[in-house]
């Protein structure tokens, strides 16, 4: 199962990658904040539909969840807005191996403190390994 959801995973970084390749030259066209909205838009339909069709109807209500949950909601358009001005100027790749870089280096620390109520995964050398070669290919693209 965890292969599985591994190969899922990569999949999605996959996934990413396009949608940089697509918000890049759209946000040139339409304007990069008319680029993210339309991003979300198309993704808040289809969630729609997807929840209308299979999520449970006795499921708890969004507007009892803590208030702190919902950052999500702030922090993707940033994201996708970073996606849309840096793709075009520094190469998807680079976009995205900056992303990783980032991701991972803040993944390890909410893994090693159980921030946001994930387990509790301590920070050792072999992760930090991980995150220097992920630095040392963002430092190598970069000079390139």
């Amino acid at each position: 199962m965890q292969m599985l959801l591994l190969l899922l995973v990569v999949a999605g970084g996959m996934g990413l990658s396009v949608e940089a390749g697509l918000l890049g030259p759209l946000g040139l066209e339409v304007g990069k904040l008319w680029a993210t909205f339309s991003i979300f838009a198309v993704g808040a339909a289809i969630t729609f539909l997807l929840m209308l069709f299979f999520s449970p109807r006795n499921s708890p209500s969004f507007f009892s969840q803590p208030s702190w949950q919902l950052l999500g909601g702030v922090l993707g358009p940033v994201y996708v807005v970073i996606l849309t001005l840096a793709t075009p100027i520094i190469g998807i790749a680079m976009t995205m191996v900056g992303i990783l870089a980032g991701q991972v280096f803040k993944s390890l620390i909410i893994d090693h403190y159980g921030w946001f109520g994930v387990q509790h995964r301590r920070m050792d050398t072999k992760r930090l390994i991980a995150l220097f070669f992920i630095v040392i290919a963002l430092i190598l693209m970069a000079n390139s």
